[in-house]
């Protein structure tokens, strides 16, 4: 018999039995939130799927990169975009959970900037690189091209100086014109930049960059075009490379998100000159005395009771570099906006930056806004438009070659045992150097340059695949200069004051039709593209100068006695033609083809017209059967291109035209001159390049290989050929002279570590370039005393120099090479004996990722490359310039006594050892390693931030410019005092070295 009871006990047991896993599983479960943001710009992802590992529970982000999902407390995340590592991530019992994305270190199918128009990498048979916004503004530097410095391979950047704001050397594949320009073209959303400065004022050899008018916190993303292929489409522009820049824009369907970026720090100069001091500089004028014969009775330094400047060891030591340097301020703020509805997408910013140099007065301060915005009209019409509006300051001073009004030179070059003050306390002048205290207090040298950079596109499809696009771009520039020498300096004791003023404008504008075409058959896909352009650039200058002012307090130029002023004003036209097919066959074979054609106003009316045509192939050979199922193989893509550029930058706009000019008066009659004769067979500069490069790709994109071999040969050099005198001009433009570049690039990126916790990935880049002029017809002979010299098989940028073999160790007097064995140095034995092209250059980057902490190291590279120190040069006189020139600390290494072992001569005023001056001596090794950037953030846990309502923020610090490796003697190698002049290179002389910048700054996102 059942027992009731007992049954039921038993039931209810197995009901709780049952119940306890549903029970277990309920009380486990947990609703998850948070925001998933990209490292690589700190905003908001939406579409971020995100998944639980085990099921097919899952959600999207929303246009905010929020998420809201429940699931199993003891389950593990999977948050995954394309171009982005996957992340994993346990659950542990946590209800918020932010996650930082990371790009992939390379995607084949990224989609990449090309001229008119984007390509998957995949397909690209072209050499492209592509810079991020996170690389360009690791360093602080106010130019986005000197940010670009070792980031890609084959794009050697140098600064000129250390002042911020200035000018740049950049080269892309080496230097392709000895008059026409080598710069690359730049291409801000569609709208082609002026590059060149605009500056009139004398500044001892350095420029003012335009570049810096333009903020990289408003940059997307940098693309730069290297080889034919990538760069004919832009023909004569194309010839030095492209660099297009693409700015932030907003996105459709996303609410609106606010961006707030800010930093401060503080700049030194890592390291100065060394000189001898007062009493060592005494007993080395003494002793070169001595060496000459002089009687010793009259040797300068002897008792002041005797007639002399006192003994050696009486003098004092004054230091006038660090009185000239500083600890220099910097501040950068940016306030943004993005977002849209299902129609209109905008991006509104502005920001502000003030840097100061490390010499005392100089600064540079920039502000300016940008708004981008995107409005479809329909379904087939959307209108596009770039706009951005920037004011840039420059106080400015004189830095570089010559002593009148020299900051630096003042300071490096006054000997060190002279007072900054005369007995009576008034400033002291010494060698025709200004006081030092002078120019610091009074240098007035000011510079205001208002830019507008903009662009309306209209986009419509007409069917399916078929898009016609029309855009009108403009680029205008107001630079305005000015300058006052008051009585205090030399330039203005000579005239009681001396001032000048000028303005320049400068505007290109554009106008450009495209029409594109795709078309996809089986595995057969075709795109067509033609279009034209309708360019016109016009520079209006004005500039006045004044002297005699009634005193230090009138600085306009209406209050001087004499003016004098002149006007001028330049067009040039460019009218072009241009189209590009590409193909594609079973996304394993592909095929491009370039043609444009440009007419100048620059050229001859039979030649006005340049055909420029290119050729691309490439092989996506992993796609092929023998490979494509091998799995630790990602990718592996052979291509080849070959193409022509032209070139007519940089020459004078009616360059082929015979000239007259006025204000050649004779007695009170006004009259006219010729002034430039006139070359109707001028045509157009071509470069031929060829590149076969090669891709590949292992173990799922974690480790990536890019390499390129390269041509370039130019000929039909445009050429200021020297005419003789007694034909009254100095030259002529001439087509003569040919030029090639060779060398290859290599680019190894590879993720190393990737787990949840910790991420590690590495980026190294080395190149380099062989340059050879090919054919001129006579050598040229650059700067001062010709020490740079361009002569046929020979690089450009080279040295032309006696060669001192060695000091002998019993006279201490320099032996030189007899090159003719004539028994004489003359000018006869100098020779090339080096130049500024390094055997190898690059970059490397290191990104790491531990929880919330992030560190990127950044270094930049240079071996093999030589620079002239004409510091040396100057500084190590042996004693001829007395009171003219400081001393070198270098100096103290002389030759003194028989049997001594060193290369500097004992010290003399007479003879060959210091009175060459090309001396092989002063040639030094300008290899270098730079910590050229660290940066150390934190990014707090949304946890934190969303009591606040804040999606992202990052804390961080940020150096620049560390550490530096160097063989050469004094400061920084990577210096050029003449960089107003495009064919002098590696010559250092009175310019301020990189400044070392320690920066701490937060990005939030709202």
């Amino acid at each position: 018999m059942k027992n009731p009871q007992a049954d039921s006990t038993r039931f209810y047991l197995l009901l709780i039995l049952s119940l306890i896993p549903i029970i277990a599983s309920s009380q486990s479960m947990v609703t998850v939130t948070g925001t998933v943001i990209s490292e690589e710009d700190r905003s908001a992802m939406p579409g971020v799927s995100v998944t639980v590992n085990g099921t097919s529970n899952g959600t999207m982000t929303d246009e905010k990169g929020f998420y809201s999902l429940t699931a199993d407390s003891k389950s593990v995340f999977s948050f995954s975009f394309i171009g982005y590592v996957r992340q994993e991530v346990p659950v542990n019992e946590r209800k918020r959970i932010d996650v930082l994305l990371h790009p992939e270190t390379q995607q084949i199918d990224e989609i990449v900037v090309i001229g008119y128009g984007t390509q998957s990498r995949k397909s690209l048979t072209s050499s492209i690189a592509s810079v991020g916004t996170a690389e360009v503004q690791s360093i602080a530097s106010v130019s986005l091209d000197q940010q670009i410095q070792g980031k890609a391979a084959g794009v050697q950047v140098i600064a000129n100086t250390g002042i911020p704001g200035e000018g740049i050397y950049m080269r892309i594949r080496g230097t392709t014109s000895i008059n026409a320009s080598n710069e690359p073209l730049y291409v801000v959303d569609g709208v082609f930049v002026n590059s060149q400065s605009l500056q009139n004022i004398h500044t001892q050899g350095q420029l003012t960059n335009p570049m810096a008018d333009i903020s990289s916190s408003d940059i997307a993303s940098i693309e730069i075009l290297k080889d034919a292929n990538a760069t004919a489409i832009y023909g004569s522009r194309g010839a030095n490379g492209v660099v297009l820049i693409t700015t932030k824009r907003g996105k459709y369907k996303t609410q609106p998100s606010v961006r707030f970026n800010t930093s401060f720090g503080l700049a030194r100069a890592p390291e100065l000159w060394d000189l001898v001091t007062g009493p060592e500089h005494a007993t080395i004028i003494n002793e070169a005395w001595a060496n000459d014969e002089k009687p010793f009775a009259t040797r300068p330094f002897r008792p002041v009771s005797e007639g002399g400047r006192g003994l050696p060891e009486e003098q004092p030591t004054y230091d006038r570099l660090s009185t000239l340097f500083r600890t220099a301020l910097l501040m950068k703020f940016d306030l943004s906006v993005t977002g849209g509805n299902e129609n209109i997408r905008y991006f509104i910013g502005g920001d502000y930056t003030s840097q100061e140099a490390t010499l005392d007065p100089v600064r540079f301060q920039r502000g300016g806004m940008r708004i981008n915005m995107d409005a479809k009209l329909s379904k087939k019409v959307t209108l596009s438009s770039s706009n951005s509006l920037s004011r840039t300051f420059r106080n400015q001073a004189r830095v570089g070659d010559g002593p009148n009004g020299g900051m630096l030179q003042a300071a490096l070059h006054t000997p060190t045992y002279l007072p900054f003050v005369n007995s009576d306390g008034t400033p002291a002048k010494w060698a025709g150097f200004d006081n030092l205290d002078v120019l610091i207090k009074h240098t007035d040298i000011e510079a205001s340059s208002y830019r507008y950079i903009g662009n309306m596109r209209l986009d419509f499809e007409i069917i399916k695949d078929l898009r016609f696009s029309s855009s009108w771009s403009i680029d205008f520039n107001d630079y305005d200069e000015f300058q006052y020498w008051n009585d205090l300096t030399n330039l203005g004791a000579a005239s009681n004051g001396y001032g000048s003023d000028g303005d320049t404008k400068n505007m290109i504008w554009i106008n450009e039709q495209t029409l594109d075409y795709r078309y996809h058959t089986g595995e057969h896909n075709f795109s067509f593209l033609a279009g034209n352009t309708i360019q016109k650039n016009s520079r209006q200058s004005k500039y006045i100068e004044g002297y005699g002012f009634p005193n230090n307090s009138f600085k306009l130029i209406s209050s001087a006695a004499t003016k004098t002023g002149s006007v001028t004003h330049s067009e040039i036209g460019l009218l072009s033609f241009f189209g590009r097919i590409n193909y594609d066959f079973a996304s394993k074979y592909f095929l491009s083809f370039n043609l444009r054609a440009d007419a100048s106003s620059k050229f001859g009316s039979d030649n006005k017209w340049g055909h420029f045509p290119s050729v691309g192939l490439g092989w996506q050979i992993k796609e092929e059967s023998f490979l494509k199922n091998v799995s630790w193989l990602t990718n592996l893509k052979l291509r080849g291109s070959y193409g022509v550029t032209g070139n007519q930058g940089g020459i004078d706009e009616y360059a082929s035209q015979g000239l007259w000019g006025g204000g050649y008066n004779y007695l009170d009659q006004p009259g006219i001159a010729p002034e430039q004769l006139g070359n109707p067979e001028l045509k157009w500069e071509s470069t031929t390049q060829s590149d076969l490069g090669f891709d590949i790709s292992f173990v799922q994109n974690k480790i990536n290989i890019s390499f390129d071999l390269y041509s370039k040969y130019t000929s039909n050099l445009l050429l200021a050929v020297p005419m003789p005198s007694i034909t009254g001009f100095n030259s002529i433009y001439r087509n003569e002279g040919e030029m090639s570049n060779k060398g290859f690039e290599f680019t190894l990126t590879t993720e190393n570590i990737s787990s949840r916790t910790f991420q590690w990935s590495t980026s190294l880049n080395i190149a380099r370039n062989k340059n050879k002029i090919e054919v001129l017809p006579i050598p040229i002979n650059q700067y001062n005393r010709d020490w740079v010299r361009m002569e046929q098989g020979y690089p450009m940028y080279s040295f032309w120099l006696y060669r001192q073999l060695y000091v002998d160790p019993q006279t201490g007097d320099a032996v030189f090479e007899d090159v003719n064995k004539d028994g004489s140095i003359t000018v006869a034995d100098r020779q090339i004996l080096g130049d500024t092209w390094p055997d190898l250059f690059g970059g490397m980057t290191n990104n790491l990722r531990y929880g919330n902490f992030d560190l990127s190291i950044f270094f930049n590279f240079q071996i093999g490359n030589d620079v002239f120190n004409l510091n040396r040069f100057f500084l190590e006189s042996g004693g001829r310039r007395d009171e003219r020139r400081a001393l070198h600390a270098n100096q103290l290494n002389r030759w003194q006594n028989p049997g001594d072992i060193t290369d500097v001569p004992r010290v003399t005023t007479t003879g060959n050892n210091y009175r060459l001056e090309q001396n092989s001596r002063f040639l030094e090794n300008g290899s270098f390693l730079r910590l050229r950037s660290l940066s150390l953030g934190y990014s707090i846990p949304g946890s934190v931030l969303k009591a606040i309502r804040i999606t992202s923020a990052r804390v961080y610090f940020q150096g620049t410019n560390l550490w530096l490796l160097k063989e050469y003697i004094d400061p920084d190698p990577e210096i050029n005092v003449a960089g107003n002049r495009q064919n002098v290179q590696g010559l250092d002389l009175g310019t301020p070295p990189q400044p070392r910048i320690f920066e701490f700054g937060i990005n939030l996102t709202i």
